[in-house]
């Protein structure tokens, strides 16, 4: 309910510019906000998003026994810092201790989980990737009774980039 109030009360907004990438959509707003115009009034939103999954390698026994050691020895080396602080006569001594069985007990249990895991999943996923949300273009909208005076400095940023890539040349 209160999120319904939140868009009732923000007024329409116009599209003063597009760009291809966030990057030059940010510095965009970061000019606007260089020439103290108010960019509480500024919106990037991007616009065509699609889910992006990368494929970065194949998985087998080997990785993911590595991986599922990588992910066990961090667990354990966190649990054995914690149960290292609770020795309140030698602390130190007690919580490096404690951190490098926990770095070999948490290895060896995350290399087995892994790898359990793993045949347990039958070959249905047998590759690694990365997600992400990629979108055709990012467009800048401002409230409408400031849309004009941002148009206006966008204008004169993109003849300022203009004429440094000419004179450059």
């Amino acid at each position: 309910m209160q999120r319904e109030r939140v868009a009732e009360r923000r007024p329409a907004r116009l599209m003063v510019a597009s760009y291809p990438t966030y990057g030059q959509a940010q510095r965009a707003v970061d000019y606007l906000s260089d020439q103290k115009f108010p960019v509480e009034r500024v919106a990037i939103v991007a616009e065509g998003l699609r889910l992006v999954e990368q494929v970065t390698g194949r998985l087998n026994y080997g990785r993911v026994a590595l991986n599922g050691a990588i992910s066990g020895a961090f667990i354990g080396v966190l649990v054995g810092l914690l149960l290292g602080l609770l020795d309140f006569t030698a602390p130190v001594v007690s919580m490096l201790n404690l951190a490098l069985w926990g770095l070999m007990i948490g290895a060896v249990i995350g290399a087995v989980v892994g790898i359990i895991s793993y045949a347990m999943s039958g070959g249905q996923r047998d590759f690694e990737s990365v997600s992400g949300f990629q979108a055709d273009h990012y467009n800048i909208l401002v409230d409408i009774d400031a849309a004009d005076e941002a148009g206006r400095l966008l204008d004169r940023m993109s003849e300022r980039q203009e004429a440094d890539e000419t004179g450059s040349v």
